[in-house]
């Protein structure tokens, strides 16, 4: 018995390892391609005649279909599995950047970059691939393998950005859409490896770590009525705000400032670099402390960083310094974020319940890239954007900190049914 249990554990440990893994890779090409959109806004209107209002609404689109979209994604990726879900998000993802590469009119760039793009991105990122992480993961585990899947799929941002941008220098945009779609493409088989990763996991454990098998309705429902949930919806709307405004305009902005050409590519770079160490230091702080109280420290830090950047004078070294931190507290949030309504409400339905408070996060990507070139064309500086993401902060670390984060049982959600 004692070596049946031994191997059971061995195979588990292996196929969270192999599950960790794939999900770095596909999290790497997904997220380190969008990573870069920054860089092309100069490019779309300078040779193209393209508004910079017109460029920021096609990528805030993709944040506000990619959040509408991601229910849907983890719905399906929660039913059929993660192989046609990331086939599917990696293929329509790599054909937004195609169309959007040839775009000669705003209607194909908001078509390709906008559209294609937000229903790929659903597909490829966290509501499908760190979902089927928190599954295989054991409850003490959970949040340290999510934080290394984030962290691993880190190294797309550090690399995709320098790629694309010695790739458009040399090449032009076209020929570096046109690889970045390729990377994406390269992505869409790895889906396979997590669904069998995670049936010889469920195969080989001699429990389930689901804490309860209610339906989806009505795990919803009672979802929606619970207050920590609510707070926590309301509070990340905060990271897509703060974190699409910065990776869209941070590099028009440090021109603006006179900085040196390409600061802001490696401003993006040293930003996902941070965020490797800073995915994984979340995750294991997570796995030691309540989770909420992780994430209202996590934005009191990112929204007093934010106000000293924007105060102090603007030099290399305070692009520099501004980047590690943000990078540091960049995507940490999704891991603690995924885990706690894990913890909360459990693993079944996690693609799903993390799917809607996602949403959110997207409604403030979408305002945060659009508002930031809105306000620039209309007043011609980014001062008023900057300062909202500052206060923004402080009222999302209110809003993280009376989060009641005990599991609630099935009776109680049955109670909803009754």
């Amino acid at each position: 018995m004692s070596s049946l249990s031994s191997t059971s554990s061995n195979t588990n440990r292996a196929a969270t390892w192999a599950i960790i893994g794939a999900a770095a890779l596909i999290l790497s090409a997904a997220m380190g391609v969008r990573q870069t959109f920054g860089l092309f806004i100069g490019p779309f209107s300078f040779d193209r005649g393209m508004p910079v209002t017109l460029i920021a609404f096609a990528i805030a689109l993709h944040n506000l279909v990619w959040g509408f979209a991601q229910p849907f994604a983890g719905a399906a990726a929660d039913r059929y599995g993660a192989t046609p879900v990331v086939a599917m998000g990696a293929a329509t993802f790599a054909a937004g950047l195609a169309l959007a590469a040839g775009a000669t009119s705003g209607w194909m760039l908001v078509l390709g970059l906008g559209l294609l793009v937000g229903i790929g991105i659903s597909c490829t990122s966290f509501g499908v691939v760190l979902a089927t992480v928190g599954r295989v993961a054991s409850p003490q585990t959970r949040s340290v393998a999510m934080g290394l899947a984030s962290a691993g799929g880190s190294l797309g941002q550090v690399l995709m950005v320098p790629f694309a941008q010695q790739v458009r220098v040399h090449a032009g945009v076209p020929a570096s859409l046109y690889a970045l779609a390729f990377v994406l493409l390269l992505a869409a088989p790895l889906g396979i490896v997590l669904d069998r990763a995670s049936r010889r996991s469920k195969a080989s454990a001699s429990a389930s770590n689901e804490t309860h098998a209610t339906p989806l309705r009505e795990t919803l429902a009672y979802a929606l009525r619970h207050r920590g949930y609510r707070l926590l919806t309301l509070g990340f709307f905060t990271c897509g705000f703060q974190l699409a405004f910065i990776a869209t305009h941070l590099p028009g902005y440090l021109m603006l400032c006179h900085m040196p050409v390409g600061l802001g590519a490696t401003a993006l770079a040293l930003i996902g670099f941070f965020n490797m160490i800073g995915s994984w230091g979340c995750g294991w702080l997570g796995g030691r402390w309540p989770q909420h109280h992780v994430l209202a420290w996590l934005y009191l830090i990112r929204g007093g960083t934010i106000a000293l950047f924007v105060l102090l004078p603007t030099t290399s070294v305070s692009v520099v310094l501004f980047a590690a931190v943000m990078g540091l507290t960049w995507l940490g949030t999704v891991p603690l974020t995924n885990g706690l309504i894990a913890k909360v409400f459990g693993t079944r339905h996690l693609g799903t319940l993390f799917g809607v408070v996602f949403l959110s996060h997207q409604l403030g990507s979408f305002l945060g890239a659009w508002l930031g070139g809105y306000v620039f064309d209309t007043t011609g500086s980014y001062s008023l954007i900057w300062g909202a993401t500052a206060i923004a902060g402080l009222v999302a670390a209110l809003l993280h900190f009376p989060i009641d984060d005990r599991p609630v049982d099935e009776a109680s959600i049955a109670g909803v049914r009754a």
